[in-house]
């Protein structure tokens, strides 16, 4: 087992989440959320490795073979969905927000009003 993924994985999570304070621009937030999201798709794949296992097709392998668990693989790529979907909520919320407020700065725009 390796430490190398999960140093990855807190890698990309702190340094998304300095983007994400840090960030005075709409598209840089989103773009630094989508870093975060991805140490999480890391960290998935990292605890689901296996040292020399197989894909779990069980048609042409003994069952005694050692197999990648593909619960974690469907996690991720379900991960990757969300996290595209999400992203274009996000990016189409940051164009009306430029088409309301003309700026993308979240300090300029005016107060809510309901």
């Amino acid at each position: 087992m390796s430490f190398l993924p999960y140093a990855v994985a807190a890698w990309l999570f702190v340094i998304g989440l300095y983007g994400i304070v840090t960030s005075r621009n709409l598209v840089h937030l989103i773009v630094c959320l989508s870093v975060v999201q991805s140490s999480t798709y890391v960290l998935l794949l990292a605890v689901g490795y296996r040292t020399n296992a197989t894909a779990p097709i069980f048609a042409d392998i003994s069952t005694s073979r050692s197999v990648v668990d593909p619960i974690v693989a469907t996690l991720t790529l379900t991960d990757v969905v969300v996290e595209a979907t999400v992203v274009a909520l996000l990016l189409a919320l940051a164009v009306q927000a430029h088409r309301r407020f003309g700026t993308l700065d979240p300090n300029e725009m005016g107060a809510l009003r309901g």
